[in-house]
């Protein structure tokens, strides 16, 4: 099947028709000149680059991958070259400041583009997904000496960087980190342990790999507080002070691999080992390394003890992409699941007198506009979010900022749970309009189905952001954040409209649920990590219907099925779970005070 091809006019409809992108962008003094020419100028060539540059290249980095030896890794063919090409035109720096080397411009367009790098390719888009997430991380807690060398060749994607959070024995418990880090005189430290699933932890995309490692100081206390941030590069300048062999390969430079050493000071190699790459299910033109760090001299990032701190700036920038991964990669697979229920000829649907494209029958146009739905809804959650970030970062009003904020809080764990766990599922509804065809290599959607698992896992698994919503976030003021904001969007709904109505009322219903869960969860510590599950679900079907309310109210009259039939679809088969999750949360709490009366 043909490589996924962006619909940058479809994404413009959502940010400039139902969300007013250019108008609240243009009222915020870093943007006023920004306006509907610049972005559908800016969407348009990544729309153009994505499809020529980076979709060709998705089959060969699931069959060929990559591969490692004695240390090294060689990414698919014609990955580097077109890592190359993207950080030279300047993509990655799309929103970092121009001061840093960045284009000043707004975090959702490079939401836009992340987007559809990962429905094109996966396993390439892994390389520099966490580079805007390092960089918010090094502005704002590196020293000035650590942004002067880092900063820019990070901001402008000229170095990759990665994230070493897990260990072996750990898992998502950051808390059990043994990694080691002893403070030198020079003011350096010299790192020890393993960290494993780490994302471009070696490849040959750059001449620099920036790693950020959450490691230990030989006094800090256990557990998580006990933890400091590190910036370990591949490559150092020792600044002419002799501290072993010279690089097997050339230094980094302006990105050529002929080029000569910089005469401003020896580069030396770190002692970071890449011990060996993950056999994986998915992702495999991604590197998914071990890495052993030997006393690798690293510097410190922020202050000791607030290693956390530092790096869920990183995180809390990562999930929103990852939510944008499962939006695109349900795109891609939808966008092969419609092509070819175009052309397969099966059976008699309803009201046909012959044999029919599958694309008439209604248990296939039900799978299609389910997941079409979903696409279009989440679109607008997650432009609707990085217009929020810049908010966040440019608004005068305090109080807007704060509202930005609550946003951000609430629903990036929504995001990155919900549509990670649809970009699986609802890619393997779109492998069953293949028929056994889909099960088979050729056509393409197997591989979606496998890239996609992962999402579900990474940057916090699906529970540890439900977890993270309910009890840390909703249950943690008793409730007052999610109901401000769910009267915040209420504003934006016509009761005297059926699906505004029904939103309205998921609305409410969603509000009583917080408040009686407010109230059980002081009796039972453990209720509330029972229905956290649910209550997310819940929660993102409800916003679901509130984005679809706002497309309802953007589009024209008589629009065409292209819209009306995912409309329908999220009334017919996705706002009904509401009801049903509710219904299980409340069991819960009554059984709960139940088994207390007993």
């Amino acid at each position: 099947m043909n490589a996924y091809q962006p619909q940058p006019a479809e994404q413009r409809f959502i940010l400039q028709n139902v969300l007013q992108a250019s108008k609240q962008l243009a009222a915020l003094p870093a943007y006023s000149d920004f306006d509907d020419d610049l972005l559908t100028q800016v969407t348009d060539e990544a729309g153009k680059f994505v499809g020529e540059v980076i979709a060709p290249l998705n089959r060969d980095g699931d069959e060929i991958d990559a591969r490692w030896k004695d240390g090294a890794v060689t990414m698919p063919p014609g990955f580097r070259d077109a890592y190359q090409a993207f950080w030279q035109a300047g993509w990655p720096a799309l929103a970092c400041a121009t001061d840093d080397g960045g284009q000043g411009l707004p975090a959702v367009l490079e939401a836009m583009l992340y987007e559809n790098l990962s429905a094109a390719n996966h396993g390439w888009t892994m390389a520099p997904g966490l580079l805007h997430g390092a960089y918010e991380c090094i502005k704002h807690h590196a020293s000035d000496e650590l942004k002067a060398r880092y900063l820019e060749k990070v901001a402008t994607g000229e170095w990759l960087a990665t994230m070493c959070l897990t260990e072996p024995h750990a898992g998502s418990d950051l808390g059990l980190c043994r990694t080691k880090a002893v403070p030198q005189s020079d003011g350096s430290y010299r790192l020890t342990g393993t960290k494993i699933f780490i994302s471009g932890g070696e490849h040959d995309l750059t001449d620099n790999i920036v790693h950020l490692v959450l490691a230990r100081l030989p006094d800090a206390p256990p557990g998580p507080k006990g933890l400091s941030l590190f910036l370990v590069p591949k490559f150092y300048d020792n600044g002419g002070r002799s501290a072993g062999p010279s690089p097997a390969r050339p230094a980094p430079s302006g990105g050529s691999e002929g080029h000569a050493v910089p005469s401003v000071g020896a580069w030396v190699r770190s002692a970071v080992v890449c011990e060996r790459i993950e056999e994986k299910m998915g992702l495999h033109g991604s590197p998914t390394c071990v890495m052993r760090f030997d006393e690798a001299t690293a510097w410190i990032v922020g202050e000791p003890g607030k290693g956390l701190n530092a790096m869920f700036v990183m995180m809390n920038a990562a999930r929103l992409h990852v939510a944008l991964q499962g939006i695109g990669l349900l795109d891609a697979a939808w966008q092969k699941a419609d092509a070819y229920s175009q052309e397969r000829r099966q059976m008699r649907a309803p009201g046909a007198r012959d044999t029919s494209v599958i694309a008439e029958h209604p248990a296939i146009r039900r799978i299609l506009d389910t997941q079409r739905a979903w696409v279009d809804g989440g679109r607008v959650l997650a432009y609707r979010t990085a217009l929020e970030l810049d908010l966040i970062k440019h608004h005068p009003d305090p109080a807007r900022r704060d509202a930005a904020q609550r946003w951000c809080s609430l629903v990036t764990p929504v995001m990155k749970a919900a549509f990670t766990h649809q970009a699986f599922h609802g890619a393997s509804e779109c492998l069953q309009v293949f028929g056994g065809h889909g099960y088979v290599r050729e056509w393409g959607i197997e591989q979606i189905v496998r890239d996609a698992r992962v999402a579900m896992i990474y940057e916090g698994t699906n529970e540890i952001q439900a977890i993270d919503l309910l009890v840390r976030k909703v249950l943690a003021d008793g409730g007052a954040s999610l109901l401000a904001l769910l009267h915040e969007l209420r504003a934006d709904l016509d009761p005297s409209h059926a699906a505004d109505a029904l939103t309205l009322r998921q609305f409410a219903a969603l509000g009583e649920l917080t408040q009686t869960l407010a109230d059980a969860a002081g009796r039972d510590g453990a209720l509330a990590f029972w229905v956290a599950d649910d209550y997310l679900r819940a929660t993102a079907v409800a916003l679901l219907g509130w984005a679809w309310c706002r497309i309802g109210a953007a589009l024209p009259a008589g629009a065409g099925p292209r819209w009306r039939q995912p409309a329908q679809a999220v009334g017919h088969w996705i706002l009904p779970e509401f009801d049903m999750r509710a219904s299980i949360i409340r069991a819960r709490c009554t059984a709960s005070d139940a088994g207390r009366a007993a």
